[in-house]
């Protein structure tokens, strides 16, 4: 594990909000505060670890169940409302996901309980936001792994990401997709120089098509003014760039001309199928 892990949603999320606490009822591992980006207010979300949480397997910036259901709750908070500024427009108000999370808790208590319904409440929050119009927009400022992931973050308009060797996006870790595939973290490295899906370089990810941009910040666990009005400028600039677009993902597919060459063809072959 990173020993950055955590740490950068922390940092990020009290430089674009001026807050570093949660909101009243919430778990300490979900940080929630509205504050202004460009002229307008948003709403920022954020996960992070908990030593003290008592389910054992979200301690470590994980999305668990109460992490799941907070978010899903705030979110639903903001949804088909408007911003409530002075000057401002009647434009749905936009999200913005701070992700630095590992995975989703892994553990029987979450099983039993049901993560899935948790992660499940999350992602349709997100992907309900999303469809009503509201801009949700991802930035990435370390590991976006697994469930974690899909359950926080993913389900944006736009994704955005630093260009670091610590931001990972990925289905796993290196050391379980080792041993799901039965082969040596080293190996599944050599592949990923020629197969880009198995790459964990944010770098081989952008060109997947996935990623709205890719952004230079020189050092993330302690940016400058000026790299926080950077990061600021280029959320700004993706709120607008996702309100001029559907409140689909079709931009994603669109992205991946070249890369994707086999998702777009299996993609065009099942639309003649299902259309016959």
């Amino acid at each position: 594990m990173s020993k950055f892990t955590g740490i950068r949603g922390r940092v990020w999320f009290k430089a674009l909000t001026g807050q570093d606490t949660p909101m009243p009822g919430d778990p300490p591992s979900v940080l929630v505060a509205d504050a202004l980006i460009g002229n307008e207010n948003a709403r920022f979300l954020c996960v992070v670890p908990d030593p003290d949480s008592r389910f054992p397997c979200a301690r470590h910036g994980e999305v668990g169940l109460e992490q799941a259901y907070t978010l899903a709750a705030r979110i639903r908070e903001v949804i088909g409302e408007t911003p409530r500024m002075s000057g401002s427009s009647s434009l749905p108000c936009p999200i913005i996901a701070i992700v630095d999370v590992k995975s989703q808790a892994y553990g029987r208590r979450e099983e039993i309980v049901g993560i899935h319904l948790a992660a499940a409440a999350a992602a349709d929050a997100y992907a309900t936001a999303r469809l009503v119009g509201h801009p949700v927009i991802t930035l990435i400022v370390g590991q976006a792994i697994s469930g974690g992931f899909l359950t926080h973050g993913y389900q944006a308009n736009r994704l955005l990401a630093f260009d670091d060797n610590e931001v990972l996006i990925h289905a796993m870790h290196k050391e379980a997709a080792a041993r799901i595939t039965r082969r040596s973290v080293d190996q599944l490295e050599s592949l990923a120089k020629t197969v880009t899906p198995l790459s964990y370089d944010i770098r081989d990810y952008a060109e997947l098509g996935l990623l709205h941009k890719l952004l230079h910040v020189s050092n993330p666990e302690n940016p400058s003014p000026e790299e926080i009005s950077l990061v600021r400028n280029a959320i700004a600039e993706a709120i607008a760039d996702a309100r001029k677009g559907p409140t689909d993902l079709r931009n994603r597919f669109d992205a991946a001309q070249t890369a994707r060459k086999a998702s777009r063809l299996i993609r065009a072959r099942l639309e003649e199928q299902w259309n016959q």
